[in-house]
C-alpha cells in the first residue's frame, strides 16, 4: 500500500492505525482512493477498514480494476467506506458508482448512499434530501444490457443464400 498526502499524518503500530489528511491519494494493487482525509485500521487478521472522506465540492473517490476482464468500478461521495472483510464499499453522500468497460461506462447508480456487496454481487441505493445535485432526492440508475444477453436475444437469421425447406427428419412430408 502506498499513501500520499500534503499534510502529516499518524500511524498507530500499536492500535494498526493509520490516518493522513490533505490530498491524500492511496494506491494499492489496481485500487486508488483519494480524499481531503483517510483512516485506515487493520484487524489482527489482516482485514483492513477504511474511511475515505472528501471535503466541501472535493469529493472522496475510489477505482478499482474488477477480477473479470478490462471492467472498472469507481465512484465518488461525501464519504466512502472500504470493508476488506465484508468485501464492501459504502458511499454515502451525494453517491455515483460508474461500471466502465474499458473506457466505456456501462451501468451508472447516483443517489445518497450506495452499498456495493461484492461478494453476494448486490447494490443497494437509497434516495435522501433533496439537494442542488439531486433536487428531487431520487435514485437514478442506468443499467446497459449484457453482450451475453443482448447477442442471445438475437433471432438467428438464416443466410439468404440458402433457401428454406421443410425437414424430413421432423416427419413432416413436403407440401
Amino acid at each position: 500500500m502506498v499513501i500520499e498526502a500534503d499534510k502529516p499524518g499518524t500511524m498507530d503500530l500499536q492500535r494498526q492505525v493509520v490516518v493522513f489528511n490533505g490530498n491524500v491519494a492511496i494506491a494499492q494493487g489496481t485500487m486508488s482512493l483519494r480524499a481531503e482525509r483517510i483512516e485506515v485500521r487493520e484487524a489482527k487478521n489482516g482485514d483492513r477498514f477504511a474511511a475515505v472522506i472528501g471535503e466541501a465540492g472535493k469529493p472522496a473517490t475510489y477505482r478499482q480494476k474488477r477480477d473479470s476482464g478490462n471492467e472498472w468500478i469507481e465512484g465518488s461521495a461525501e464519504r466512502i467506506e472500504f470493508d476488506t472483510r465484508a468485501d464492501s464499499l459504502k458511499f454515502s453522500g451525494q453517491a455515483q458508482v460508474r461500471f466502465l468497460r474499458g473506457a466505456e461506462v456501462t451501468d451508472e447508480i447516483s443517489g445518497d448512499s450506495i452499498v456495493w456487496n461484492n461478494s453476494a454481487g448486490q447494490i443497494s441505493v437509497v434516495g435522501g434530501a433533496p439537494s442542488a445535485a439531486n433536487p428531487s432526492g431520487r435514485i437514478r440508475a442506468v443499467l446497459a444490457p449484457r453482450a451475453e444477453a443482448a447477442a442471445s436475444e438475437q433471432p438467428a437469421t438464416p443466410p439468404e443464400s440458402l433457401p428454406l425447406k421443410p425437414s424430413r427428419q421432423l416427419g413432416g412430408a413436403p407440401q
